[in-house]
């Protein structure tokens, strides 16, 4: 992959998007999502069996942003005679959020579809300005405190508390982007914790669906390292909320396999 690394910004300057979007995913306690919050078998509810309309399917939740006075709108609809969710965006942000509890074990890759109306022009993953995008997928880790440095658990403790979520000890985040090419990656102007990863760019493939494929594991380790922590949730999401822009982009399914 390109890398644009910059030095790696403190957790505590987190961005409360970041913290918050963790809120539904991760539960109110330490820890994974109890069995009666998480997805049996890992597997997301698909967007292509929900009843069309602006209700959230269950095993989904709506997450808004206390400080971000726009929520997307989210919508289940019909392309080409299947369901799949679409998401509004226009100078707001907000998500979708599946808890799971997921060993990846012998299903490792991470299959979906999407699509966009258009790149967010203002999209940059160096700059904190730039930390929109029009379409952005996010795999939330359950890494246990023990797994980070003295001064992490400290400033995630703190950003916890400042932000009165429960902030991801990390995660990956795919995004539809426009300044990088297909294939960049780099932490997340705001903090370490979060690594983005450049899957599609620019306006050429726009109105066109993308499908995609990730080993979630080889992802985890090239941003990461070491032993892979369970997978504590699911989220989909658009945002314009620092740019003022807007965008449209579409979700099919989403599904974990064994294989690409």
């Amino acid at each position: 992959m390109t890398r644009h690394d910059t030095p790696r910004p403190a957790l505590a300057g987190l961005n409360r998007r970041q913290a918050l979007l963790a809120t539904g995913a991760l539960g109110t306690g330490l820890g994974l999502p109890g069995p009666g919050r998480a997805q049996a078998g890992g597997q997301p509810p698909p967007f292509s069996e929900a009843a069309a309309g602006l209700t959230v399917p269950a095993g989904w939740r709506h997450q808004t942003l206390p400080k971000v006075p726009r929520a997307n709108q989210f919508e289940i609809v019909s392309d080409q005679g299947v369901k799949v969710l679409q998401v509004r965006s226009n100078a707001s942000a907000s998500s979708w959020i599946c808890p799971l509890a997921l060993p990846l074990g012998a299903q490792p890759w991470l299959h979906w579809r999407w699509k966009v109306s258009r790149p967010v022009a203002g999209s940059d993953l160096r700059v904190k300005a730039g930390d929109d995008y029009a379409a952005r997928l996010y795999v939330l880790f359950d890494l246990p405190p023990e797994r980070l440095s003295l001064g992490d658990r400290l400033r995630l403790q703190a950003a916890r508390v400042l932000s009165g979520a429960e902030v991801p000890a990390a995660a990956l985040c795919y995004v539809w982007g426009q300044a990088q090419p297909a294939g960049s990656s780099g932490w997340n102007p705001y903090t370490d914790r979060v690594r983005m990863i450049v899957l599609d760019s620019g306006a050429a493939q726009a109105q066109q669906w993308r499908h995609h494929a990730r080993h979630v594991g080889q992802d985890w380790a090239e941003a990461f390292g070491g032993e892979m922590p369970p997978v504590g949730g699911l989220a989909v999401s658009a945002d314009t909320d620092n740019t003022g822009e807007q965008a449209e982009a579409w979700f099919g399914d989403l599904r974990w396999a064994a294989s690409r």
